[in-house]
């Protein structure tokens, strides 16, 4: 993409509105533009980056065994009675009237809507284990939205269920959606710890939240530094091995990491004081194991292999994705602004050319650009009338990983100028060697590549 045709809306100065990194930045690189309050259209950028999040997930997801599909932004109050959640689950959830006077709702979660399709074309033990996701615009209407995209009332959501005929079987996919968010996090740059959790509106006696530690968090978190030191890495799982999924998640759940919420003062102080930590964390996803709480009172049962009927046990589990977006900058950024991992970048490199219209750089940067397409990455090119100063702060601002930079000394010497924007380390080569250098780099970020 040129910079020169693409919309990129780029503020100098932060909106009063701004209170958190992420926001001031999300705004001042042109990312998002609020709609309404809580509410934000995704801009080109912005989007890009979404859409990079969500395709980790769905490769994740995938992966593991769990199947994509899409239900509706819009539900009917009937079946969230049959559940009893329609009058319990409180101001948060939108409710309105279509004009023949149904009540309907947008929906903040999906278990009885899933529920219901369950029930009406599985009815065999044979069918199970099954997990059914999507990922979809949701809306829950917070009484006080701030902070971007990190607290709004419309946000974009993965959440899936699973369905299996007994707790063990259940626990297994519990235990196996633990292990797929390990991954899915980690190949998005971040380190998101499970910690026991309370559910909440959506029930049930087990439950982990994946936290990013950071100071705007809005989450207090207790947990043992022991945990910070574990890395999932490269490893390759066997989803349908119910002990090495258990074992995985009891080497990421052994060391002590709780919410405010379940925080129990008598355990913390037995971890060693050097190693017990007390911090604000910014959660990124939540699964849940609930057993019968919706199978029951809705139907959603199976003939087991006794040919008894009996209520299949369920569990959802939730990533943020739209709010992943915030927690990635608030977990990596500078003074100058973000700093994208390679996983979620929206574009693999920018170009800077130090001298637009001289005809040597134009040409190299040209044949750069070219390249970089021709190699199957994506760059960026600021081509456009500016400052080399200019052009340096946008490429700062907006944070992509590495930087190529163009200009008549370095032709002269026939280079150019790879940086990182991480590290600040730049190294002089060929135009050949950088797109290679960018080829080794990107390799372990190619679609469905292990985290690194």
């Amino acid at each position: 993409m040129r910079l020169s045709r693409y919309f990129l809306p780029v503020l100098k100065e932060t909106p009063a509105e701004a209170q958190i990194v992420s926001h001031r930045y999300m705004l001042r690189a042109g990312m998002i533009k609020q709609a309404a309050a809580g509410i934000y259209s995704w801009l080109p950028l912005g989007f890009r980056v979404l859409k990079n999040i969500e395709r980790i997930v769905h490769e994740e997801q995938m992966r593991a065994g769990h199947i994509p599909m899409l239900m509706p932004t819009l539900q009917s109050a009937d079946l969230w009675r049959e559940s009893g959640r329609f009058d319990a689950y409180g101001p948060e959830m939108l409710r309105l009237k279509d004009r023949h006077g149904r009540d309907m709702l947008y929906g903040p979660t999906n278990e009885e809507l899933i529920t219901d399709i369950f029930r009406a074309h599985v009815n065999s033990y044979k069918d199970l284990p099954l997990t059914l996701y999507h990922i979809q615009w949701k809306f829950r209407d917070e009484i006080r939205p701030r902070f971007g995209v990190m607290r709004g009332r419309e946000f974009y959501m993965k959440d899936g269920y699973n369905f299996d005929i007994d707790r063990d079987a259940a626990l297994h996919a519990y235990n196996r959606h633990m292990v797929s968010y390990l991954r899915t996090y980690e190949r998005m740059g971040l380190q998101a710890i499970p910690m026991r959790a309370d559910s909440g509106p959506i029930g049930g006696d087990d439950t982990h939240e994946f936290l990013v530690l950071a100071d705007t968090g809005e989450s207090e978190v207790f947990y043992d530094s022991a945990i910070t030191d574990l890395r999932f890495g490269d490893r390759q799982v066997n989803y349908d091995d119910r002990e090495e999924c258990a074992a995985i998640v009891r080497e990421w759940t052994t060391p002590y990491a709780r919410t405010d919420e379940t925080h129990d003062p008598a355990l913390f102080a037995e971890i060693p004081e050097a190693r017990r930590k007390r911090s604000r964390a910014i959660e990124v996803g939540q699964i849940f194991y609930f057993g019968t709480k919706y199978s029951d009172p809705m139907g959603a049962t199976v003939t087991n292999d006794k040919g008894e009927q009996v209520p299949v046990h369920m569990g959802s589990h939730g990533i943020g994705v739209s709010r992943l977006v915030g927690a990635i900058i608030e977990a990596s950024h500078d003074d100058k602004g973000i700093i994208w991992p390679e996983g979620v970048t929206p574009f693999h490199v920018g170009i800077v050319n130090l001298r637009q219209g001289d005809a040597g750089c134009d040409a190299a940067c040209e044949g750069l650009y070219a390249a970089l397409v021709a190699a199957g990455l994506d760059p960026l090119y600021d081509d456009r009338e500016e400052r080399a100063g200019a052009k340096f702060a946008t490429m700062d601002l907006i944070g992509l990983p590495w930087r190529i930079t163009v200009g008549p000394r370095g032709l002269k010497a026939g280079v150019v100028e790879l940086t990182s924007r991480r590290s600040g380390e730049s190294e002089e080569m060929s135009s050949e060697a950088a797109v290679d250098r960018l080829l080794e780099v990107y390799a372990a970020h190619r679609p469905g590549a292990a985290p690194v």
